[in-house]
């Protein structure tokens, strides 16, 4: 009977250690997942800190030069397709698979496409 009960505390021990591994396995993806955000997040406040830079670059050298550049873009004719052409190359999505997020890997065929019609 000893025997018997040394096998079935092992079998225990054994389903204890698959569960702890189990859950183990679901923290480690959720780190992944927190460190992926965190990286991309990082990446785009870098990208927003630069365009604020060079945003309040001009405007802090000629306040009146700024307003008049402002007006002249507005008169602009097709200034919708200039915003996204600007966003783009800012290193944002502008096609409708990925609108908004992140550019990390270079171009995209899809906003690529979108902008050469």
């Amino acid at each position: 009977m000893v025997k018997r009960d040394i096998f079935i505390q092992i079998d225990q021990m054994e389903e204890q250690v698959g569960t702890l591994y189990a859950e183990l396995g679901q923290i480690k993806q959720q780190i992944i997942e927190l460190l992926e955000e965190n990286k991309r997040l990082g990446i785009e406040n870098s990208q927003l800190r630069k365009l604020l830079k060079k945003d309040a670059a001009p405007a802090l050298a000629d306040p009146a030069s700024s307003e008049e550049e402002a007006a002249r873009i507005k008169e602009v004719t097709g200034e919708g397709l200039d915003n996204l052409t600007r966003i783009y190359h800012e290193g944002f999505h502008i096609c409708n698979v990925n609108y908004g997020h992140l550019r990390t890997e270079g171009d995209c065929l899809f906003c690529m496409s979108f902008l050469n019609k």
